[in-house]
């Protein structure tokens, strides 16, 4: 598959086990973030073919604007969440929600398009 992804999730092992399962679908860790700030320096960069958000990122701070930014640039990216549709903001429920823990057989289906 060879896509270039960034991982926005501020878990450590739960970073982790998400690259393990890209480096599994032959897929190379663009970057990674653990803050929506960090994640905004990434996308600016722009190195990358898909993104992967966590949705809470601690401290109150969401993904939500990293969504908006990707969204408006046209680059693909899927939520990665816990909490369903309902914890996604309503307008980027339309956008693929991956449930946590993370099932290789869905990530490999929406990096494959």
């Amino acid at each position: 598959m060879h896509r270039r992804v960034l991982v926005v999730e501020d878990e450590a092992m739960v970073a982790i086990l998400i690259e393990d399962l890209l480096a599994d679908l032959g897929c190379v860790v663009a970057g990674s973030a653990a803050t929506a700030a960090e994640a905004m320096s990434l996308v600016r960069a722009g190195q990358f073919d898909a993104a992967l958000l966590d949705v809470n990122l601690g401290e109150g701070e969401t993904s939500f604007d990293v969504a908006d930014t990707l969204r408006r640039d046209g680059r693909p990216f899927a939520f990665l969440t816990g909490y369903g549709p309902a914890g996604v903001r309503p307008d980027l429920r339309d956008v693929p929600i991956l449930a946590k823990p993370v099932d290789a057989s869905e990530l490999g289906r929406f990096l494959r398009g």
